[in-house]
């Protein structure tokens, strides 16, 4: 399949308002977010339809935007209705839909308090992030370089764009090992979560997972823990030291854009994707058609 840039594609982006042409929802080279990371924003998944947990990312992005000192011009359910408009617009009905939010170039320098905010949302075709088969293979991942800050340093709730820079040095250098993503910890040494999903372990029937006073609290994750419950399963929330991983059988990260993906490897550590992960992968994959399906009805 060949590789379209996404700054050259045709198609239509909501920006600050209103609907502009693709190729002219542009900043200029001086915006405030390039150069020093003022920007957050959310990564939605939209089936048959119907954007899953549409209220929730939209609330987490005027949460993220609170804890980087800035405010969204616009309210929760008008940025709701512009994500909804952007996939009709874009003829669209399972998709990738991408709200940003940042500070622009009518100030730069550290302080910008004369910055306008602006807001951009995209939506675009985007199939499930690994085939059936690859998920049940389990993937790969290598340790990352870098860990997850302490919250006093950086206000790691907020889905900001700054706080992936290491998230993409991680990755990337993974990927040139062959791996398909990393597995950072956090600022003590505890798995945290990957690069651009949380982390499930599960020993003896029973699904244990990292706290989330060092990681994004995951809608993915949220959603997770309330299917593994509702199987009856025991969910423990709680620190994990890397040398635990050899105790764990199955392991699998989840996210808007992995979904629920089993993992075989992290670093010297190996699992084998099994039954409970297979079930929670298909029980999250029937709910969020399920959904669409019954808000549509």
């Amino acid at each position: 399949m060949s590789f379209v840039p996404f700054d050259d594609r045709d198609g239509w982006i909501w920006m600050n308002g209103e609907f502009v042409p693709w190729r002219e929802a542009k900043t200029h080279v001086l915006t405030h977010a390039l150069h020093y990371g003022s920007s957050v924003f959310e990564g939605e998944r939209m089936y048959n339809g119907e954007i899953f947990k549409l209220r929730e990312h939209t609330e987490r992005l005027f949460r993220s935007a609170e804890m980087l000192d800035f405010q969204i011009p616009y309210s929760v359910a008008e940025i709701d209705q512009a994500c909804k408009d952007t996939c009709a617009r874009a003829g669209l009905t399972d998709c990738y839909i991408r709200p940003v939010a940042f500070r622009g170039a009518e100030q730069i320098g550290v302080s910008a308090p004369n910055s306008k905010i602006h807001v951009a949302i995209a939506a675009w075709e985007w199939p499930s992030y690994f085939d059936a088969a690859t998920k049940m293979k389990g993937i790969r991942l290598a340790w990352a370089k870098y860990r997850r800050p302490d919250p006093l340093t950086a206000p790691s709730a907020a889905k900001a764009a700054g706080l992936y820079m290491i998230c993409t040095i991680s990755k990337m250098a993974a990927e040139r090992e062959g791996y398909a993503d990393a597995m950072m910890l956090d600022w003590r040494g505890y798995v945290a979560e990957a690069t651009g999903a949380n982390v499930f372990f599960i020993k003896d029937g029973v699904v244990h997972t990292p706290p989330v006073d060092a990681i994004l609290d995951g809608i993915t994750r949220q959603t997770v823990i309330e299917l593994a419950k509702a199987r009856c399963l025991e969910v423990v929330v709680r620190h994990i030291r890397p040398e635990e991983l050899a105790d764990f059988t199955e392991c699998f990260v989840t996210g808007t854009a992995a979904e629920v993906t089993p993992v075989a490897e992290i670093g010297e550590y190996k699992f084998t994707p099994g039954a409970l992960s297979k079930a929670l992968m298909d029980d999250y994959s029937r709910l969020v058609r399920r959904e669409a399906q019954s808000v549509a009805a």
